[in-house]
């Protein structure tokens, strides 16, 4: 089970306000904060989401093949989050449609250029 996902920046504010974005449609508060990360989620709840400024203090690098997927409730939320991403310095992966029989998405980057989707499931796999 993964209890949260951390993804790095070179510029936390810049971060948050994409994130805070995001985090309200999705009705997910801020968890923690400090000088150099802030963390989205609820205690007990679905893994969160966190933004840092690497330890070492070098720059934050993109992983090749890293997303993040935020599950949706419904079509209509997945449009929702991909135009606040957008909105907020994010650019297009892939707009919102149908990816298959039973998974719906889109994809984005965030302005570090760290890899999300928001998806729904809309029927069973196999």
């Amino acid at each position: 089970m993964i209890g949260y996902v951390t993804l790095g920046t070179n510029d936390l504010q810049k971060a948050c306000a994409f994130y805070d974005a995001l985090a309200k449609e999705l009705d997910t508060p801020r968890m923690m904060e400090f000088d150099t990360f802030v963390a989205w989620g609820k205690p007990g709840g679905q893994a969160g989401i966190a933004a840092t400024k690497p330890y070492d203090g070098n720059s934050a690098t993109v992983g090749n093949g890293v997303m993040v997927a935020l599950e949706a409730k419904d079509k209509e939320q997945v449009h929702r989050l991909y135009d606040i991403a957008l909105a907020h310095g994010g650019t297009c992966e892939g707009k919102p449609g149908p990816r298959g029989d039973n998974f719906y998405a889109a994809y984005f980057r965030d302005p570090d250029g760290n890899k999300l989707n928001a998806f729904l499931m809309t029927g069973p796999l196999g």
